[in-house]
Order: structure tokens, then C-alpha cells, then sequence
């Protein structure tokens, strides 16, 4: 099933279909209507999925540049708490209206489907040209939005009455979550870069694990443990981490793996004879989800920060729902909620149809609403190994396309006492440079330098990437 899986991101990067509906699509083949594989655990469906989820959200915080999701903080906040109680209102008041459910089952039905998904935000937006800004905020939505989103259906789905300090309870949950993330992912920066592990495969492993770690940490405290796993891997992920390309491949693969298992997993666990029954209920509540729910929600956080409308516009159709909601729906089975099938039903057939429309439809929505760019300028790319026995680090640069590194003789790079220019290696011919070598886009160059400055090499050498030669007399310093 994994070998199909990567061949089917293959074949639908190539028809352009989003990924999961082939997941889902495999789980249904080889379950009962395919092949005949029976599987029916709702607690090991739920268990799985959220073992899963911490994976992808791990990825996607490690993958997630801090300096591309900073000018839209207060936005993805805003969009991950704000909008989240504006569509679980919007839609619950849908369902109690048009189904006839009563208000508490309507509010949950609500929560369930007020979560968009991590996955299928980061692999569908990252490979859009949108504006910075945008591709943000919806990013640490998605990473954020399932932390309240949870503690929503938990309360709503349990027999417990809600009391007037549950508000309390929340805030509580989501405040020590973010602490526990945060002090992990220092910890962790910390120790990676101080232990010298045996073996490079080590450092992408042990960095997944501090992830792992903050959502069990949370879990025990009585925290949010998603809200704390996305947290740490988004401080881990921003820090001057080894080999961190290395980490950052070894968390995208462990990413897809969690995708495709746990899309698998939904599609197989889904009975399809129920399916039909609930096309009418997912398209009703699919519409008022998309033209109602989620524009107003993006109003009501996106306005009193003054975003214009053509980008509030975007981020209303750009709701992507996955597998969250597939899996948040899985929590009332497990409770016994009455319903509960119908809801799941609903909710599966809503991920598959709107995602198709959505996932397909995004980059033109993008290009009518003019919100994407040309021409927007790579951050350089610096990967470190240390060395040591040395005392030293080598630094890997690859110089992108539109860096003012081109250009740039070796001598005017001015790198500090205790760092040199090793190797570069030009369209696959590698030679040793001298003070009269000229860089050029596309280089990868081998830096050498001691231990105590390695953060000054590095930070000239993004300074001048962002303002050349005159990087000094411009003011540009390099520092994060």
C-alpha cells in the first residue's frame, strides 16, 4: 500500500487531483466493497489518526520558515481561534435549522467540520506562487485551529453538562501546551546542537522524537499535545539545527507516510453502502460551510486587522478540509454519540467533494483574485555538519536563483577569521576557489569554519545574499 501510495502522489501531481482522494480511494478498494478486508474499530481508527495527525503537523512545522509566517501571526491566530467559534456557531445553527438536530448534537457537527487540515493545506498552498503573507496565515492556521478545535468535539461529544469554568479550562489547555512546545523546542535546539550523535541519521530522528515527546508532555499535563507537537517543531524548525536538511527531509518523509496511512486507514474503515444516504446532507451543509460559515468567519477575524477583501476573498475559499474532520468525527463513535455514523457519513462524503472542487479550483481562484506573485526572491539556503573532533563546522550553501550572492567575488565576501571557501561545486564540475572566483546563481559552496564563528559566517553570508557586496554599508547584518 505504501509503494502505490508514492506512486499515486506521482500520478495525481501529474493529473493534478489532490493526493488524499487516491488515498481515500485505495482504503476504499481493498475494504469491504473492494477486496473484502473488513475493518471496524472506531478507537483504533481515532487512535491511529491522531498518531498520524502529530506526525504531520511535525512536518509541517519543521517545513514552516519563520520569517515567512511572522507578518501574518496575528492573522493565523486570529483565523485559528476567532474563525473556529464563528463556523462552529454558523454551522451548528445550519444543522439545528435545516436537519432538526438538537442544539448541543448541531454545535458539535459544527466543531467537527470547523478545522481545515494540515496536510492538505501545506501540500496544496506551498506549491502555489501566492502571496507570502496569505500562504502564512493558512499555514499556521491549519496547525494551530486543531488544537481548539479537539478540545471543541471532546466536550460536546462527552455526557457532561458545560459548566461556567469550562472557558477557564481551555484557555488552560492551550496556554500550557504552547509553553510545554516552546521549552521542548528550545531543549531540544539545545541538546542537538551540543551532542555529538554517532551516526548523521540520528539528528533527523532525535528531532521527530522531541516532537513526539511535546505531544505526550501535553497529553499528561492535560494540554493540548497537537497545539504543543506544532509548536516545537516550529521553534526546532527555525533553530540552528545539524544537518537540517537532513531533518527536514526525514520529517517530509515521515509526513507522507502519516498521509497515506491514515487516508488508507479512513478509506478502509468508511462503509460504502452508507454513502449514498448522505451526499443530499453534505452538500446542503458543504454549501453553507463554504459560502456561509467560512467567509464569515475570515470576516470576523481578517476585518479589525484591515486585510483587503480580495485577500479575505481567498482565504475563505482556501478552507481546506481533510482528514481532521474525518478523524474529530470518529470521536463521537467512539463515545457513543447518537448519530455518530450519520455524522461520520456526512462528513466523508463533504472531505471527498470539496476537496475536489477546492484542490482543483485554488490556483484559479488565486489568479482572479490577484493575489499571487512573480519573480519573489529565495532565501538562501545554508545547511550545517558538524566536525567534532574539530571544533569546526562545514556549512553547505546553495545560492538561488535572484540572490545578490551572484556576482560576488570571493574576496568581497569577507567571510570572519576562522572560515573559509572550501569547494564549490558548478554545474556538476567541483574545484577549489581563490579571492578572484566570481559566484554564481545555481553554486553550491563547501564553508569551513571554527566553531566559534559559525554564527557570524552564516550571518554574513545571508547578509550579503540579501544586499550583495554593499550589505554592510546598506545595514543588512544577516541576523534572524
Amino acid at each position: 500500500m505504501l509503494l502505490v501510495g508514492v506512486l499515486g502522489v506521482r500520478a495525481s501531481s501529474r493529473i493534478g487531483m489532490p493526493a488524499l482522494l487516491l488515498f481515500l480511494a485505495i482504503g476504499l478498494f481493498i475494504g469491504e466493497a473492494g477486496l473484502g478486508l473488513r475493518f471496524s474499530d472506531a478507537r483504533l481508527t481515532e487512535e491511529l489518526g491522531m498518531a498520524a495527525l502529530v506526525l504531520i503537523l511535525t512536518e509541517g512545522g519543521l517545513s514552516t520558515r519563520w520569517k515567512a509566517v511572522r507578518p501574518a501571526l496575528n492573522l493565523g491566530i486570529a483565523l485559528s481561534t476567532v474563525s473556529v467559534l464563528v463556523s462552529i456557531a454558523v454551522v451548528g445553527a445550519a444543522v439545528h435549522l435545516l436537519l432538526g438536530l438538537d442544539w448541543r448534537i448541531a454545535l458539535l457537527w459544527g466543531a467537527v467540520l470547523s478545522s481545515t487540515d494540515a496536510a492538505a493545506v501545506f501540500s496544496v498552498l506551498r506549491n502555489l506562487a501566492v502571496r507570502r503573507r496569505l500562504v502564512g496565515a493558512l499555514e499556521l492556521e491549519s496547525g494551530m485551529n486543531d488544537a481548539p478545535v479537539v478540545i471543541a468535539v471532546s466536550l460536546l461529544a462527552s455526557s457532561d453538562p458545560i459548566a461556567w469554568w469550562t472557558p477557564a479550562m481551555v484557555i488552560y489547555e492551550l496556554g500550557v501546551a504552547a509553553a510545554v512546545g516552546a521549552l521542548l523546542g528550545l531543549g531540544g535546539a539545545w541538546s542537538l546542537r551540543r551532542i555529538a550523535l554517532p551516526s548523521t541519521g540520528l539528528y533527523p530522528l532525535s528531532a521527530v522524537a522531541v516532537c513526539v515527546l511535546s505531544f505526550s508532555t501535553g497529553q499528561l499535563l492535560h494540554a493540548s499535545g497537537l497545539l504543543a507537537t506544532y509548536v516545537c517543531a516550529l521553534v526546532l524548525g527555525n533553530a540552528r539545527l545539524p544537518h537540517r536538511q537532513a531533518t527536514l527531509s526525514f520529517a517530509e518523509g515521515t509526513g507522507w507516510l502519516a498521509q497515506i496511512g491514515l487516508f488508507v486507514l479512513l478509506g478502509l474503515y468508511v462503509a460504502p453502502e452508507r454513502l449514498s444516504g448522505a451526499i443530499v446532507d453534505a452538500l446542503v451543509i458543504g454549501l453553507v460551510l463554504l459560502f456561509v460559515a467560512r467567509p464569515l468567519s475570515v470576516v470576523a477575524a481578517a476585518l479589525p486587522l484591515r486585510i483587503p477583501w480580495r485577500e479575505q476573498a481567498f482565504l475563505s475559499f482556501s478552507g481546506l478540509r481533510g482528514a481532521v474532520p474525518i478523524v474529530l468525527a470518529t470521536i463521537p463513535l467512539v463515545n457513543g454519540v447518537v448519530g455518530a455514523e450519520r455524522l461520520l457519513d456526512v462528513v466523508f462524503v463533504l472531505v471527498v467533494v470539496f476537496t475536489l472542487v477546492q484542490g482543483t479550483s485554488l490556483p484559479w481562484v488565486a489568479r482572479w483574485l490577484k493575489v499571487t506573485v512573480t519573480g519573489e526572491m529565495q532565501e538562501v539556503s545554508v545547511d550545517a555538519a558538524p566536525l567534532e573532533n574539530m571544533h569546526a563546522d562545514l556549512l553547505q550553501v546553495q545560492i538561488p536563483t535572484g540572490s545578490r550572492l551572484h556576482g560576488v567575488y570571493l574576496g568581497e565576501l569577507r567571510l570572519p577569521k576562522g572560515a573559509t571557501v572550501s569547494l564549490i561545486v558548478r554545474e556538476g564540475d567541483v574545484f577549489t576557489p581563490d579571492t578572484g572566483t566570481r559566484l554564481r546563481r545555481g553554486d553550491q559552496i563547501l564553508v569551513v569554519t571554527t566553531t566559534g564563528v559559525r554564527d557570524a559566517t552564516e550571518a554574513r553570508i545571508r547578509a550579503v545574499d540579501a544586499g550583495g557586496r554593499l550589505a554592510r554599508w546598506r545595514g543588512v547584518t544577516g541576523s534572524p
